[in-house]
């Protein structure tokens, strides 16, 4: 489905019944990333999942933006469709977009999921941890392909890094004030109820993160998984899926 926000056709997709869930990827990636959380959970919500503008079929802004703008562009969405979110599950940097967004007001949720989310940053340089969630993505986009074709696919993804993956009008200076931005004075203005989940073998959003937000967010409670990538709703779907449905219910 699409909709015009702020001028920029937006692709989404809604599912299920019930009490409306708002998930939001990261960068590089799009609504496809957090499929397996969107099949699971429209069992019992009504489950939103957009691509976010520059990403999937969404186009892309055309001036620069940062974690404000994509909070804005996410009320005025969430505005065209009349939601207003039960829950919010935000991963890598779409969780640092939530938990920016809560604090700004903008997205008034009720509980909140980060699932490896970013936004703690301590001099990790942009094309750096540009480089890992590419190379993470470029795995949660073909996992599902034949092995023959999965190398050649990922050796595309990985070539684009630095040039057409980036290289969209403005996109190469969106993704550094984006990915610079820091939320941890926003994760401690939080009190609503919210699910960490974080593994202790990523690369891309060290485990220590996870603990910070944990100490940062006072109604908080941090889940460890074993040996997962960055996407570790793909590494360990049934794990997750146990523990975000257990602490929306």
């Amino acid at each position: 489905m699409n909709v015009v926000v702020d001028n920029l056709l937006t692709h989404y997709e809604m599912t299920g019944q019930g009490k409306v869930v708002l998930l939001l990827h990261g960068w590089g990636d799009n609504l496809m990333g957090l499929s397996s959380i969107q099949k699971s959970l429209a069992k019992k919500y009504t489950v939103v999942s957009l691509d976010l503008p520059g990403f999937g079929a969404t186009q892309a802004p055309t001036t620069v933006w940062n974690l404000d703008n994509y909070a804005y562009f996410t009320e005025a969405f969430l505005a065209k469709l009349d939601l207003k979110p039960y829950a919010v599950v935000g991963h890598s940097n779409g969780g640092a977009l939530a938990i920016r967004a809560i604090a700004m007001q903008l997205l008034n949720p009720t509980k909140l999921v980060l699932l490896a989310a970013s936004g703690i940053r301590d001099g990790q340089t942009a094309k750096r941890l540009g480089l890992n969630i590419i190379a993470k993505v470029g795995n949660a986009a073909t996992f599902w392909l034949p092995k023959t074709t999965r190398g050649k696919l990922r050796k595309k993804l990985y070539g684009a890094v630095g040039s057409d993956l980036l290289v969209v009008e403005n996109l190469q200076e969106t993704f550094k004030q984006t990915v610079r931005q820091d939320v941890q004075a926003d994760a401690a203005q939080l009190v609503l109820p919210t699910l960490l989940i974080y593994s202790d073998a990523d690369t891309a959003v060290p485990i220590k993160d996870g603990h910070s937000y944990n100490k940062l967010i006072k109604n908080s409670r941090l889940e460890v998984i074993n040996g997962a990538s960055h996407f570790v709703h793909l590494d360990q779907p049934l794990r997750v899926d146990s523990l975000i449905q257990e602490f929306l219910a």
